[in-house]
């Protein structure tokens, strides 16, 4: 089975294109859900993350809000964070790829967006990396609702440059040309996943 690690930064256009793999029934591995999943009621990460963040907990939830004054712009919050909850959400990945194999899937997608800061391309055999010009990026960015700009520059911070991104990628998915273009570079590289695991197994 090869495993294809998507990532990009905020605004990119990552997770449109994580659909356009579905689309083409490729099993896609969330690691945004996943972490909504550790956060909600009942949460793996729920528990830990009030222990180490007191008041974050609403009604048996993490409240992303108010965990988020918490850790923006405070690197030992953010560790401390990190610590608690990427070995969690790794969990939740292996337990995705295992399923997949035993299902028989010849490919299937892990959408991270730290694939590279947290160590995730590690279980990867290729990368693709969805770019987008920086005012693109930025437009797409601060028309979100709640989204300052003060907290989209802390993001960024906290992201690889998307130049270095690139450097490393095996693929890349622009999606400044429209989602009909991204959709063709999906179906390329699809295509090519499906050409290498036959030639695999012949």
């Amino acid at each position: 089975m090869i495993v294809l690690g998507l990532t990009g930064s905020i605004g990119m256009g990552k997770s449109a294109t994580a659909d356009l793999f579905r689309e083409e029934g490729v099993p896609v591995y969330d690691a945004d859900a996943a972490v909504h999943a550790l956060y909600a009621k009942g949460g793996a990460a729920v528990a830990p993350v009030e222990a180490a963040f007191p008041g974050v907990m609403v009604d048996g939830a993490i409240d992303r809000m108010a965990l988020r004054t918490h850790v923006l712009d405070d690197a030992e919050a953010m560790r401390k964070l990190e610590a608690i909850v990427h070995p969690l959400a790794g969990d939740a990945q292996k337990q995705f790829r295992d399923k997949a194999r035993e299902d028989g899937a010849r490919f299937v997608v892990l959408d991270i967006p730290l694939l590279y800061e947290a160590g995730g391309y590690a279980y990867c055999d290729y990368v693709a990396v969805v770019p987008a010009p920086a005012e693109v990026q930025r437009d797409r960015v601060l028309s979100r609702p709640g989204m300052p700009e003060e907290t989209f520059e802390s993001i960024l911070a906290r992201q690889m440059p998307d130049a270095e991104k690139r450097a490393k990628a095996d693929f890349l998915i622009s999606t400044a040309h429209g989602f009909e273009f991204a959709a063709d570079c999906v179906r390329a590289i699809v295509s090519l996943m499906n050409r290498l695991v036959e030639e695999a197994n012949s």
